[in-house]
């Protein structure tokens, strides 16, 4: 089935907003908010703050609020070929930095959770159909050009031309299939005045920024535009002529696609796209068929549990689990790529007995994931009946972009119920009792636990004032939360 790409963009002052439709289905999507704009891309002259030998890497200070993270596998010159051909050897750490030294680098991930920015020395600067590596003399090109005939064309039509950086490499991008030679052309002027903008403002204090990646509606035309895209439409006249303008520059044949949307409903709304941001939060989510999904984040893997739900089939159990798994697998990697979660995923479809059907659901997996930017490997089911696969991780997931920790439960996903405070509760009056000389004890609590105590609990509350011989009065906070509670010794 052919692929109907929208792309709509919502723009405040605020933030911008990215969504990505297929079939008029929202599959992913981009936010960049003005305070808080993401710094993949962005060039900073750093400072090295510690060598740590032990580990291969390094602390790079570049005016961020934690020190960035530079490992030796990131560093150009990593690779060294000494003598035989076979032979590779590695250098230490310490040959390549020492504390106070400053160094041009690259951000290749955003912070993420406790975690600095992730960085390189290995410069890339990318534009529509190439990406300019200074530090490397290789020509490459994207995998996902298949064709060894245009493999070969691109190949000989960048060594031809008379304006390259000899001494720099080259990758040429999915984008760059079938391009022609103005374009490319086009594009190797751009990236040269790109790096001598760059190392002529290399030349800073450490700890600043020396070059900064487009901003997000522009990265959209130079990065997210392929075949299968019909039409970008922008609710913000500005922003429509500043793309209008990129695109006649830099992309050309997207001129005619970029629309300005005038109107008075909000384009997000128009295209449903808010209501599938909020599914996008939610733990749950429905099938068509009847069945569900339970997604579960956490620091070290996500998890994804498939039911069957009210979907009964009309043939047999068998039957019916291998539809819904079928099923769950579109679902999956749609939300995978929504949500953008990364790192280790383990899926727990429902136990199927066939093998064949095991191949068939992990099959449909693979391909619904082949249409997903970022990079992912399914592994194929357990022995316990588990599918685990990675997605690379480069930006926060929709859910830590939106949303903090509760401050109520601090993340954990729940509370301790009312009749386990009222015990805790029971047990802190005993101690206080014991420590101090006390004539009455106050009682602060949520009103749902002072209403327990009073009611339910009234004959326990009974048995240990006389066991105390102290009075206990109670108040209800409105502020506190279920788990909040104060004794207080009057």
């Amino acid at each position: 089935m052919s692929i109907c790409k929208e792309i709509l963009i919502n723009v405040t002052p605020q933030e911008t907003r990215v969504a990505i439709l297929e079939n008029g289905m929202l599959h992913e999507l981009y936010i960049e908010r003005s305070r808080s704009r993401g710094l993949v891309g962005n060039v900073y002259k750093g400072k090295v703050v510690r060598v740590l030998p032990g580990m291969e890497a390094a602390f790079v200070e570049i005016g961020l609020e934690r020190a960035a993270f530079l490992h030796i596998s990131d560093m150009a010159g990593y690779s060294k070929q000494n003598g035989s051909d076979d032979l590779i050897t590695h250098p230490q750490i310490g040959q390549l930095l020492r504390d106070g030294q400053e160094i041009l680098v690259q951000v290749i991930k955003d912070p993420l959770g406790t975690k600095g920015a992730r960085l390189t020395t290995n410069i890339t600067i990318p534009s529509r159909y190439l990406v300019f590596m200074p530090n490397s003399e290789n020509i490459g090109v994207s995998s996902r050009i298949e064709s060894e005939e245009e493999r070969n064309r691109l190949k000989a039509m960048l060594l031809a031309k008379k304006d390259l950086n000899k001494n720099a490499g080259y990758i040429l991008r999915t984008a760059a299939e079938l391009a022609t030679e103005d374009s490319i052309e086009r594009d190797i002027n751009y990236l040269n005045r790109q790096w001598e903008n760059i190392v002529e403002a290399s030349d800073i204090k450490a700890g600043m920024v020396v070059h900064k990646d487009l901003p997000l509606y522009l990265r959209t035309l130079r990065d997210m535009v392929d075949d299968d895209l019909e039409k970008i439409r922008v609710d913000s006249r500005e922003t429509y002529c500043a793309m209008l303008e990129f695109a006649g520059t830099y992309v050309p044949e997207m001129e005619d696609k970029i629309e300005h949307y005038p109107g008075e409903r909000p384009i997000f709304d128009l295209h449903g796209v808010e209501d599938e941001i909020q599914k996008g939060l939610e733990r749950k989510v429905h099938l068509k068929s009847g069945g569900y999904l339970i997604f579960d984040q956490t620091e070290a893997m996500t998890t994804v549990d498939v039911n069957t739900g009210a979907y009964v089939g009309s043939r047999n159990l068998e039957e019916t689990i291998f539809k819904t798994n079928l099923e769950a697998a579109q679902a999956i990697a749609r939300q995978l790529r929504l949500r953008n979660l990364g790192g280790i995923i383990i899926l727990d479809f429902i136990d199927m007995s066939e093998d064949e059907h095991k191949r068939q659901v992990i099959r449909a997996l693979e391909k619904a994931l082949d249409k997903d930017h970022a990079r992912t490997h399914v592994c194929e089911v357990s022995s316990l009946g588990l599918v685990e696969m990675t997605r690379k991780r480069t930006r926060e997931s929709l859910e830590h972009v939106l949303c903090g920790v509760c401050p109520t439960c601090e993340g954990r996903g729940s509370v301790k119920t009312a009749e386990t405070v009222c015990y805790e509760i029971f047990r802190e009056i005993l101690r206080e009792a014991r420590q101090f000389d006390a004539r009455e004890l106050l009682v602060l609590a949520a009103q749902e636990v002072v209403d327990l105590l009073l009611d339910e609990e009234s004959a326990s509350l009974a048995e240990l004032e006389d066991f105390i011989d102290i009075p206990i009065r109670f108040q209800a906070e409105a502020l506190y939360t279920q788990e909040q509670y104060d004794v207080v010794i009057l």
